[in-house]
């Protein structure tokens, strides 16, 4: 349903009045000689939760670092191939400007920790002079501690630092960072891997409110995860992608003999 060896005319047809958030053209990508992933063409609609699975080393996570230009801080990383944001090269953009239409919430929460709650919000608006004044930073942090399910928890305490805070907040308040500068696109890279299923919960609810506004691409090594929060995914092994499509066809009827081996756990 979107790009994939499976072109039927009915896709083809969806494909001509979908607008895509991002595209990317035979990527490749190397660390040195190691070729990691390889030959990928994919497209991503705009709000939607697209999933990126496939088991451990698969290459996911750097294809994920692909899309706002974080590879490129790798100095060991090659990218061939092409990518593209709302139908522009990112290649031909500012990395700066790059990743700001493109947030990343990593695998592991990041907050400043011995900044206070309000500053982990606050630094990106200020730093950029996305506001123009103190009442509109903090209507600014309040509504993106809203948009990230954190608000009622923590209004009460905003100058506390961070690092008071429990896991599963924490990584809220790195998505509410993200949130706050109002990017088109949220990149997670296995954002709930290391928190509790409560935890767990609230990040995937909050993944579903977010599409209404923006795309989010995540990376997951859980079929379960993908299931329960995507509405399209793709499956990648070994630097290759098997197969992509909506989530209910993938799941329900499998194209590939190596992704039915994947969603059926026959292969980790």
């Amino acid at each position: 349903m979107i790009v994939s060896n499976y072109k039927s005319d009915v896709e083809l047809n969806l494909k001509s009045k979908t607008k895509y958030a991002i595209e990317t053209e035979n990527l490749n990508i190397y660390y040195g000689d190691h070729h990691v992933i390889k030959d990928v063409s994919l497209s991503i609609p705009e709000k939607v939760v697209f999933a990126i699975m496939g088991p451990s080393g698969c290459g996911k996570s750097t294809m994920l670092r692909a899309f706002n230009r974080l590879l490129e801080l790798n100095e060991s990383a090659k990218v061939s191939g092409d990518v593209k944001i709302f139908g522009k090269s990112i290649y031909k953009m500012n990395p700066i400007e790059v990743r700001r239409i493109v947030g990343m919430v990593f695998q592991h929460p990041n907050p400043f920790p011995h900044m206070s709650i309000y500053d982990n919000v606050a630094l990106g608006l200020k730093l950029n002079k996305l506001v123009k004044s103190r009442k509109e930073l903090d209507e600014t942090v309040e509504w993106a501690l809203k948009k990230a399910a954190l608000w009622d928890e923590v209004k009460n305490k905003l100058e506390k630092p961070a690092s008071a805070l429990s896991g599963g907040q924490q990584q809220r308040l790195c998505i509410a960072r993200v949130v706050a500068m109002k990017p088109k696109v949220i990149l997670m890279d296995e954002p709930t891997s290391n928190l509790d299923p409560i935890s767990t919960k609230k990040i995937e609810e909050l993944i579903d409110e977010l599409k209404k506004e923006v795309t989010i691409v995540i990376v997951t090594h859980s079929p379960a995860q993908a299931a329960r929060v995507s509405d399209y995914v793709a499956f990648l092994y070994l630097g290759k992608l098997i197969e992509v499509g909506s989530t209910i066809d993938m799941f329900e009827n499998p194209k590939e003999k190596l992704t039915e081996e994947y969603l059926t756990g026959r292969m980790g």
